[in-house]
């Protein structure tokens, strides 16, 4: 029998902007307490049903995983709270710039890598 693989949701109701809210290592540092990269055998589940159920480290076994469609990695089971409650979404104009933000930080994204790799 093969041992659980753990998978980490950091994408659910977690939001970062290139340029207002960027990915900092801080943010990071939950993950990296729980992939407990000095012992992975040692890895503890944060996800529990009853008690934790926003839990973002969880375990699956071979058997729930192939058992998946497509058999696929990319795994969810933290509930959307954007798409559950609808009346709290941000305004259309807050959206908008945070659209326009992406996108005009992507050239510059580009830029620095293309420049790291001259």
């Amino acid at each position: 029998m093969l041992a659980p693989l753990p998978h980490h949701d950091y994408r659910t109701n977690i939001h970062h902007t290139l340029k207002k809210k960027p990915l900092r290592f801080e943010d990071l540092q939950e993950f990296i307490a729980c992939y407990n990269p000095l012992n992975r055998f040692d890895r503890k589940e944060g996800w529990n049903e009853a008690t934790n159920p926003e839990g973002r480290w969880r375990k699956f076994s071979y058997e729930q995983i192939i058992a998946r469609d497509k058999t696929s990695l990319d795994i969810f089971w933290l509930k959307d709270k954007s798409l559950a409650d609808l009346d709290n979404l941000p305004e259309p104009d807050e959206l908008a710039l945070e659209i326009i933000d992406n996108l005009e930080a992507g050239p510059d994204s580009f830029r620095t890598v293309v420049a790291a790799l001259e």
